[in-house]
């Protein structure tokens, strides 16, 4: 392979390999809606939870809590460690509730995913 073709080859792996990293970050975002589990939320198409104690009871049998927005968008709360742990016990206090979340939110394929870094009853 000649020098050039080797100059070529190496920016344009740093090319891609630098625009990865830019989409591999998350971006700050304040979020507000309800905390209720995932079942319900795609399989009910609820705008807001049932009730608190219906929202604890799915997350204990193992449902997936998320943070369902005004405008139908559903935010997956997400660990920022490797390997990552689940959410759930930090949105159980909230369950059945309006939040006010703010971390960094990571989209990919038309979902959400939230690390939390605060999160407060509205």
């Amino acid at each position: 392979m000649s020098s050039h073709r080797v100059i070529i080859t190496t920016v344009v792996l740093f090319l891609f390999a630098t625009a990865f990293a830019a989409d591999s970050k998350g971006k700050p975002v304040t979020v507000k809606g309800y905390v209720l589990d995932s079942a319900c939320a795609f399989t009910k198409n609820l705008d807001k939870p049932i009730s608190r104690e219906c929202a604890q009871a799915c997350a204990k049998a193992g449902s997936q809590l998320v943070i369902l927005t005004p405008d139908g968008s559903i935010y997956w709360p997400i660990d920022a460690a490797t390997p990552a742990n689940g959410q759930n016990s930090k949105l159980m206090p909230f369950a059945g509730q309006k939040v006010t979340a703010t971390g960094e939110v990571f989209d990919r394929g038309g979902s959400h995913a939230l690390v939390i870094n605060k999160i407060a009853a509205q």
